[in-house]
């Protein structure tokens, strides 16, 4: 495990009394969507977090609603700098949801995008936090704010459009990540979730690779050798070009990570317009199926 990139629940108990420090050397940042912590079996930030942790909510830090976009390098770098956070901290995300990490990975990638060198992610997320009984605290803590500065965008992390176009004319490996039943078209969206499209199912040429096979049992990811055979049945040997693609860019986020952070496959993008764009869009094509 590449402790700079994905770091255990052990690691991080003992490092409790840095993270709770007013020092910049080391900041826990929680990322949850309500709706989805909501619903799931994990406590909402203020009902307990791990001791230290700032809360960073997903819709409100790292987009921006009005633009149906990613948040603005000057929103980004003002929100950190609140948290305590500069430009040379230790970064260490974690979160709850439906999927371990779910949009803690999301806010993993930001980071990378506005060009932040050191940031981490929990193996297992909140979930298994909680589940193996690791302290919790409802302090929500107050750090010295400091000035952050940050880089970038790094456009390498990030696809768009016309990346699809091009991915789709040639060849260029696209791995959605969503469930067999979104990717076949047989639905839109996770049930309760509103961010939707017109119409189902997926980018022509792209291959199916569900986020829960990527994970083990008790939410940890599963080893390298792993996921290397399950992305190289997939098509995906990290040889050439390859986009991820989900919903809204939250769980394609997380196969970024392991393709790119923890497999350390070159070029990798993250395609965050994912199916509430290419769903939408009139003419664009679409494949139903298997």
């Amino acid at each position: 495990m590449p402790e700079d990139v994905l770091v255990t629940a052990d690691w991080v108990e003992d490092h409790l009394d840095d993270f709770q420090s007013d020092d910049s050397d080391f900041r826990l940042v929680e990322i949850n969507n309500p709706t989805v912590t909501d619903e799931s079996e994990y406590t909402p930030y203020e009902e307990g977090h791990i001791p230290g942790a700032l809360n960073f909510e997903w819709d409100e830090v790292f987009t921006d609603e009005t633009e149906r976009d990613i948040v603005s390098k000057e929103a980004f770098a003002e929100r950190n700098g609140v948290g305590g956070i500069d430009a040379d901290t230790t970064v260490v995300v974690y979160g709850g949801g439906r999927v371990p990490n779910w949009f803690a990975l999301f806010g993993y990638w930001i980071y990378k995008y506005y060009g932040h060198d050191d940031i981490r992610v929990i193996d297992g997320g909140k979930g298994y936090w909680v589940a193996n009984d690791y302290p919790l605290s409802t302090e929500e803590p107050d750090f010295t704010p400091r000035e952050y500065e940050a880089r970038g965008p790094f456009e390498s992390v990030r696809a768009y459009k016309d990346d699809i176009d091009k991915a789709i004319e040639e060849g260029i490996p696209m791995v959605d990540v969503r469930s067999p039943e979104e990717f076949s078209g047989e639905v839109i969206a996770p049930e309760g979730l509103n961010e939707t499209a017109q119409r189902g199912g997926h980018i022509p040429g792209a291959s199916n690779v569900p986020i829960g096979t990527t994970l083990n049992e008790d939410g940890t990811f599963k080893s390298a050798d792993e996921l290397r055979e399950l992305y190289g049945d997939a098509g995906v040997d990290g040889d050439e070009s390859t986009i991820t693609y989900c919903r809204v860019g939250e769980r394609s986020s997380i196969e970024w990570f392991l393709l790119h952070e923890l497999l350390g496959y070159d070029d990798v993008r993250n395609y965050d317009g994912s199916w509430t764009e290419w769903g939408n869009l009139v003419g664009a094509p679409i494949e139903t199926g298997e």
